[in-house]
C-alpha cells in the first residue's frame, strides 16, 4: 500500500521564537547561541542567512560576516513550550508522529486521509494552525517515503510546501546531488565522485555489486536502495524521553564552586519545571562538567525516591559538584556545567513513601506554585532570591 508521509519542520525555530516574542527583532539578522568568543550559532534568522551564516557556525565567524547581527542567548524553556504546542497540533492529524527534534517530525497520515483529506490538504491545515496558534512558520514535505518527504520540506524553505507524488518520486529524486541521500557524508561523497557518481539518478543506475565492492555491503546496499526510491522505514511514534537536562557554556571559565552551585540551582529549577510539565519524576541526577581543556566528566547518583522538586535536584547536583576537582589553574577551570534528570517515570506511578515524604511533597508543591505564577505573570515574575542577587551583582 502506498503511504502518505509528511515531514514538518519549523523554519529557523529558535530565532523565529525570539522574533515572535520580541517585535524589535523582526526583520533583523538574529543569531541565537553563546558568546562571541567561544559560542556557536544554535539558530539564525533568514535575514542573517543572507550573509552566509548557518547553524553550528562559530559565533565569532558569524559576527565577522554580519557585524550588525543581534546575538540572543537561547531560552530553552520558551522553545520547549513552543515545541509542545507544535506536537499537540501534529497529534490532531495522526497518532503516528515521529519527533526528530523540538521543531521537526514525520507523520504518517495514510489512515487519516479519508477523514481529514489528502496529504496536501493536511499539510496546509498544519501550516495554517502553526501560523495562527504559535505565530511560527512551518515547511512541509509530502511524499510516499520518508527520504523524499524530508528533502521536500527543505527544498522550498522558508514557508514551503512541496508534494511528491508516487508517480513522480524518481523524477524528483534522481536529479538531486548524492549528498541528499541519508548516510552520505563528505568521505562517502568523495568516494562516489571518484566513481563518477554525483546525482542520485547516477547511483540508481550504477551496478549495485560495484557499489558494494567500493563502499561495503551495508552502505552499498543502503544507498542503492534509497536511490531507487525504496525506503521501507515506518514512522515510529515518539517514545517517552529518557532524560531532561539543561547546560550552559560560560563566557569566562569558572573556578568558584559557590558560583557554580548558584548556576546549578537555576538549571535544576528549569529541569524540574520541564519534568512537571511532562508529568514526570526523575530517580537519577547527572552532573556534567566540561573543563577549559575540553575534558568532560559526568557524575551520577540515584535518589531514594523519584522527584520533580528543583531544590532536591539542585542539592543532589551540588553534592556531586563538591566531589569534583575544580581549581584556578589550567585544566581545572570550568567552561560548561549542566544537570540532567534521568531514570524518568510517570508522576502517577506507584512509589514507596519515605520518612521525609512531607518535605518532598512540600518541595514539589512549591514548584507547582512557581509554575502557576510563571504561567500567569511570566517566567521572570518569580525567582529565587539568590538569582536576583546575582543579577544585581552582575549589573
Amino acid at each position: 500500500m502506498t503511504r502518505t508521509i509528511l515531514h514538518v519542520d519549523l523554519d529557523a525555530f529558535y530565532a523565529a521564537v525570539e522574533q515572535r516574542d520580541n517585535p524589535e527583532l523582526r526583520g533583523k539578522p538574529v543569531l541565537v547561541g553563546g558568546s562571541a568568543r567561544r559560542g556557536v550559532v544554535a539558530s539564525c534568522s533568514y535575514e542573517s542567512r543572507a550573509f552566509g551564516i548557518r547553524s553550528a557556525m562559530p559565533m565569532a565567524e558569524a559576527l565577522r560576516r554580519c557585524p550588525k547581527a543581534i546575538v540572543v542567548k537561547h531560552r530553552m524553556d520558551r522553545y520547549a513550550e513552543a515545541s509542545e504546542g507544535f506536537f499537540r497540533i501534529l497529534g490532531d492529524y495522526s497518532p503516528e508522529v515521529e519527533g526528530l527534534s523540538l521543531d521537526e517530525a514525520f507523520l504518517d497520515v495514510t489512515a487519516s486521509e479519508r477523514l481529514l483529506g489528502d496529504g496536501p490538504t493536511i499539510a496546509r491545515a498544519i501550516k495554517r494552525r502553526v501560523r495562527e496558534e504559535l505565530s511560527l512558520v512551518a515547511s512541509v514535505g509530502v511524499a510516499p517515503i520518508k527520504l523524499a518527504a524530508k528533502i521536500a520540506s527543505d527544498i522550498d524553505k522558508p514557508d514551503g510546501l512541496r508534494v511528491v507524488s508516487p508517480d513522480g518520486l524518481l523524477a524528483f529524486l534522481h536529479p538531486l546531488p548524492v549528498t541528499r541521500l541519508w548516510g552520505v557524508g563528505e568521505t562517502t561523497r568523495e568516494v562516489l565522485a571518484s566513481m563518477g557518481l554525483e546525482t542520485i539518478g547516477q547511483v540508481a543506475r550504477y551496478p549495485e555489486a560495484a557499489l558494494v565492492a567500493r563502499l561495503g555491503a551495508t552502505t552499498g546496499h543502503h544507498l542503492a536502495t534509497l536511490a531507487r526510491g525504496e525506503d521501507h522505514r515506518e514512522v515510529i511514534p515518539e517514545s517517552d524521553p529518557v532524560s531532561i537536562g539543561h547546560q550552559e557554556t560560560f563566557d569566562d571559565d569558572l573556578d568558584d564552586k559557590g558560583e557554580l552551585a548558584v548556576i546549578l540551582l537555576d538549571q535544576a529549577d528549569r529541569v524540574a519545571h520541564r519534568l512537571r510539565a511532562a508529568s514526570l519524576r526523575a530517580r537519577s541526577v547527572v552532573l556534567i562538567v566540561k573543563y577549559d581543556d575540553f575534558r568532560q566528566i559526568t557524575r551520577r547518583t540515584t535518589l531514594d525516591a523519584p522527584t520533580s522538586d528543583g531544590g532536591m535536584l539542585a542539592r543532589t547536583a551540588i553534592d556531586l559538584l563538591s566531589k569534583v576537582a575544580i581549581e584556578p589553574r589550567k585544566g581545572h577551570r570550568v567552561r560548561l556545567c549542566g544537570i540532567a534528570a534521568t531514570s524518568l517515570e510517570p508522576r502517577d506511578a506507584p512509589r514507596q513513601l519515605g520518612f521525609d515524604e512531607a518535605a518532598r511533597a512540600r518541595g514539589e508543591r512549591l514548584g507547582e506554585a512557581m509554575d502557576r505564577l510563571a504561567a500567569k505573570f511570566g517566567k521572570s515574575a518569580i525567582r529565587r532570591a539568590v538569582h536576583v542577587q546575582k543579577d544585581d551583582e552582575d549589573t
